[in-house]
């Protein structure tokens, strides 16, 4: 049945109990009574873990039990970024340790076949390991390229510097996960590879021309525009809005995003606490709506904050909720009888034979 279809079946639909549009974190692996009476009241689209909130399988079920009883929704998303590498919020004992997508790009400009086969074990492995918790969405592919002197905010966190290599590995890790129970996040539209400086810390401005921009960066996400959802960049683009971060700019949304690529999934906002951002948290969350963005990610769990957020918002829109009807019509329930054991050890054998390690690809 659809989540836009409102007739009783037993469950709370986001239909019929509307979400604000935004995605919250909470501060601990267990949930504090005020927020869990925040997100009663307030009922925010979905919620987004990290690697504070994950100490072992069970406490991480746990958690989300808790977080899905707290809006009423039993299917109310679950966001994480487990791309590998250093960005894996899942960490040893408990769970496996992958490399960065970088791996998998350079051994693929010299054996495709090798590291096709190994990204899709892996993300086949990612996600079962994501569903077993009660993780719906991963926050990757990484569909920014690999640029030599930019700054390591991406880094080997993106597959190769040739657009098409991105692309192909980029659709390989976004289906894969799709067959198996997870939703994917292609990041960082319209592509921020060439970042000079971290977001995280301050505003990257990318100078690069239009034409440029076009025949590169654009590529992969044009080429991956039927893909589900997608999540913007808070870097400026002087060829494409000179004021505005892409986040912030109703311009990249309509006119790139929108438009010259054609992307029509459910976009999100990078998380919006996020230095690269100048303003208060609810003046941000307004103004990214505005601009296009559809659910607001706002991470860090601070409850002030969240209250500011949550008033500036203009509820869900129908058509993002049929976005989301058309995202979740993508993704293939697990395979109940899925045994990882043989994954696994064909991953080693792989992973022992790439030409590259992780510290020395260029």
């Amino acid at each position: 049945m659809s989540i836009l279809e409102s007739e009783n079946t037993g469950r709370t639909s986001l239909r019929n109990k509307r979400p604000l549009p935004v995605v919250f974190g909470c501060l601990q692996p267990t949930l504090r009574s005020e927020e869990r009476r925040f997100f009663e009241n307030f009922n925010p689209f979905g919620f987004i873990l990290f690697k504070r909130n994950c100490e072992s399988p069970e406490q991480v079920q746990r958690l989300i039990r808790e977080l899905r009883f707290a809006v009423g929704r039993e299917d109310a998303p679950v966001f994480i970024d487990q791309e590998g590498g250093r960005v894996a919020r899942l960490q040893p004992p408990h769970w496996s340790s992958y490399p960065a997508a970088r791996l998998f790009g350079a051994t693929y400009e010299n054996d495709p076949e090798w590291a096709t086969e190994a990204l899709k074990i892996y993300s086949r492995l990612v996600a079962h390991e994501l569903a077993r918790l009660g993780i719906t969405v991963n926050c990757a592919p990484v569909v920014d390229l690999f640029v030599q002197g930019a700054s390591p905010a991406i880094g080997d966190r993106a597959f190769s510097r040739s657009p098409a290599i991105v692309a192909a590995l980029a659709r390989l890790q976004a289906e894969t996960f799709l067959e198996n129970g997870i939703l994917p996040v292609i990041k960082h539209l319209p592509g921020h590879g060439r970042l000079k400086v971290d977001p995280h810390n301050m505003l990257p401005v990318i100078e690069t021309p239009l034409a440029e921009l076009e025949s590169d960066d654009f590529v992969p996400f044009d080429l991956l525009k039927d893909l589900p959802l997608a999540m913007t960049s808070h870097a400026i683009f002087t060829a494409l809005d000179a004021k505005n971060p892409a986040s912030l700019s109703p311009k990249i949304h309509q006119e790139i995003i929108r438009g010259r690529l054609g992307f029509d999934g459910v976009i999100l906002s990078d998380d919006i606490n996020m230095k690269a951002l100048h303003g208060t948290p609810g003046d941000l969350a307004r103004r990214i709506q505005a601009a296009g963005s559809e659910i607001i990610l706002h991470c860090n769990g601070n409850m002030e904050e969240m209250l500011a957020v949550v008033h500036a918002l203009e509820p869900i829109s129908d058509e993002t909720l049929k976005r989301w009807d058309h995202a979740l019509s993508m993704v293939k329930p697990i395979d109940p009888d899925y045994r990882p054991a043989e994954d696994t050890a064909r991953l080693d054998v792989l992973l022992g034979g790439m030409a590259y390690e992780e510290k020395s690809i260029g």
